[in-house]
């Protein structure tokens, strides 16, 4: 009887040796290896042991070239690799995506008949979309699997569009390919022109996504209606969010919060209203961004008292005001002209309130020109904390100064150390500016002398401040006496130093004074600019030296220093005014050839020349020169 449980053994011929009784063979006998196991499908199983036994190889820091160590091994044990298994290798090598692609690049080019296939594809895909690989990098793998005749499927054309590839890129293949798009791919079709601001096209793909039945999840809804709210296009996004209900995916806090601020921008008010009393039905528990939302479409319909309701209902559910809330009701209050209702939202939001609170309100009021408002929560502020901040305080400075409450700011300067509050050159320097446009220096120089008793040491725009000031009154001693100090202390002076001591001096009748002083200037490595000169110009010009005038135009073309309209329209004013009407023309031709626009005051002079060629003598009257006033400050 035949044996009916045999081991059947493979063997191959090792040598052959001759013999007087014939030929003798040395035969090498193996098992018959066990079939490939296969899944239900029919594909063979992926070998877990050898999968194991590659990575292992591949990720040994040990080895200086894992790849070559992996040819051996495999060359050794008369081994290769299935597309399937190259997958697995691929993954269990993650995220190490250059040793992956290595992996990919030898399996192509080193394993003995062996192909890559959509999947193994796919799996390297994967790993450049988690590392944000660049779509060219994609594209480059597309065109290996086109060359080598190996079709995508569908799950490549969805990565491909994930990864940032254009779409009618993507659309082409998957049209080579032959393949038919599903919800999943037109889901990421619809996100990827979204991402491109491409919001039209998007709309249109969601269209015909779902004339074919399929629908998107609450990410993809919310993230279309957002699109769609950003572009204007807010019929589109009321009939998405009708689809969306139809669908029955639930609509969230985030879904009615995009909603109600497209409606408060369009200005349907009727309609956000609608939408908020749906969102509270739905129980969705609105968080801050809806609340402010909510507070700012109402505030754009001037519906202030909602506003203020909201504002309550808010802090009553225990919701922290932000920055952001703040400012919208400063913008609901000022445009519904109801500014004097600050106190009231102040007291609703007490609990909330601290020095970072109103250093941004005082900021926001005094920048906005609101400043008697400002004053008040500042005030507020004074008599809630001990500690001032100093932003506020800078803030409520500048609006006093902008103010002309000059007197009430130098108070405010003096009571700052009572709140904690260190005084500054900066400070000070704001002052200091008021007080020079108002022309109180009498002001500045007691309020110099107690910035020096505090131990506050005077910066370079101080004494720039302080000499034009000075300058501009016309006390040249006081100007000289600062300068002359400066220049002995450690703060040297700057070229708007100079300017405004050369202005101070030349424009009150000591000119040689201000041309010795725009000598040291030069002497002492200062480049004297568009301003020094035109000082000199002006000033020159005025004394009727018009030679030296013109004398200094040339030095300061020669040494670089480009003349402005400013510097053209005094040299062109004091060579009308001294009958010399050729070189007058003769510089206006050298404006325009410069690419200046002539102003008001060229054209000024301009008439006053052509009445000049008119006429053989005229009456001089005492007029202004230029009307132009160098204030370096």
């Amino acid at each position: 009887m035949p044996r009916r449980l045999t081991t059947t053994y493979a063997g191959r011929i090792a040598a052959a040796t001759p013999s007087p009784s014939g030929p003798s063979l040395t035969v090498t006998i193996s098992p018959t290896p066990a079939p490939t196991p296969l899944d239900t499908r029919g594909y063979s199983l992926p070998r877990r042991h050898l999968i194991c036994a590659v990575a292992r190889i591949l990720r040994s820091p040990a080895s200086p070239a894992p790849l070559l160590d992996l040819d051996d091994y495999l060359r050794s044990h008369r081994l290769t690799l299935t597309s399937a298994e190259a997958s697995e290798v691929m993954k269990a090598l993650a995220p190490d995506t250059s040793l992956a692609l290595g992996f990919f690049r030898f399996a192509a080019t080193s394993l003995p008949g062996f192909r890559h296939d959509a999947f193994s594809y796919n799996r390297i895909l994967v790993l450049l979309f988690r590392n944000r690989a660049d779509p060219a990098e994609a594209m480059r793998l597309v065109a290996e699997m086109e060359r080598d005749g190996v079709p995508g499927n569908i799950s490549t054309v969805n990565l491909l569009v994930g990864m940032g590839v254009e779409v009618g890129r993507c659309l082409e293949l998957a049209k080579n390919w032959g393949l038919r798009l599903n919800g999943y791919t037109y889901k990421c079709l619809v996100q990827a022109y979204l991402r491109s601001r491409e919001v039209w096209k998007g709309f249109e793909m969601y269209e015909k996504m779902r004339r074919k039945g399929y629908k998107l999840d609450i990410f993809a809804y919310n993230m279309l209606l957002d699109a769609l709210a950003k572009a204007g296009m807010v019929d589109q996004a009321y009939q998405v969010f009708e689809d969306m209900k139809q669908n029955n995916c639930d609509p969230d806090a985030y879904t009615y919060t995009i909603l109600i601020r497209m409606s408060g921008k369009a200005g349907k008010a009727t309609k956000f209203v609608s939408f908020l009393e749906e969102m509270v039905s739905k129980g969705c528990v609105l968080n801050l961004i809806a609340y402010n939302t909510v507070i700012e479409a109402l505030g754009k319909n001037k519906m202030v008292d909602k506003a203020i309701f909201m504002l309550s209902k808010m802090i009553e559910s225990d919701c922290q005001p932000n920055q952001f809330t703040y400012s919208i009701m400063l913008d609901v209050l000022a445009t519904g002209g109801q500014l004097h209702r600050l106190n009231e939202i102040l007291d609703i939001c007490s609990g909330h309130l601290n020095r970072s609170v109103y250093s941004y309100l005082v900021k926001a009021l005094c920048k906005s020109g609101h400043a008697s408002e400002a004053h008040s929560v500042f005030c507020r502020m004074w008599s809630s904390h001990e500690k001032g901040d100093r932003d506020a305080f800078v803030s409520m400075l500048e609006a006093l100064c902008n103010a002309e409450k000059t007197a009430e700011a130098i108070d405010l300067l003096h009571m700052m150390p009572e709140k904690g509050i260190t005084t500054d050159v900066g400070m000070y320097n704001i002052i200091f500016s008021a007080l020079g446009k108002l022309k109180q220096v009498s002001f500045m120089s007691s309020l110099y002398d107690k910035m020096k008793a505090n131990g506050v040491a005077p910066d370079v725009f101080t004494y720039n401040i302080m000499i034009s000031s000075f300058g501009r009154v016309g006390l040249v001693d006081k100007a000289s006496e600062l300068f002359e100090e400066m220049d002995d202390s450690s703060c040297k002076p700057d070229v708007i130093t100079y300017n405004s001591m050369i202005n101070c001096l030349g424009k009150n009748g000591d000119l040689d004074e201000a041309h010795m002083l725009f000598k040291d200037m030069q002497e002492k490595g200062y480049d004297p600019d568009v301003f020094t000169y035109s000082i000199l110009i002006e000033c020159f010009g005025k004394s009727n030296k018009v030679d030296m005038a013109c004398s200094l135009f040339d030095e300061m073309i020669a040494q670089g220093c480009v003349p402005n309209i400013v510097t053209y329209n005094i040299l062109l004013d004091c060579l009308e005014r001294h009958g010399k009407t050729r070189e007058a023309h003769k510089l206006y031709e050298t404006l325009k050839q410069q690419g200046l626009a002539p102003d008001s005051i060229t054209y000024s002079i301009l008439e006053r020349l052509e009445s000049r060629s008119q006429r053989t003598a005229r009456i001089r009257k005492p007029s202004r020169t230029t009307g132009w006033v160098i204030s370096p400050i």
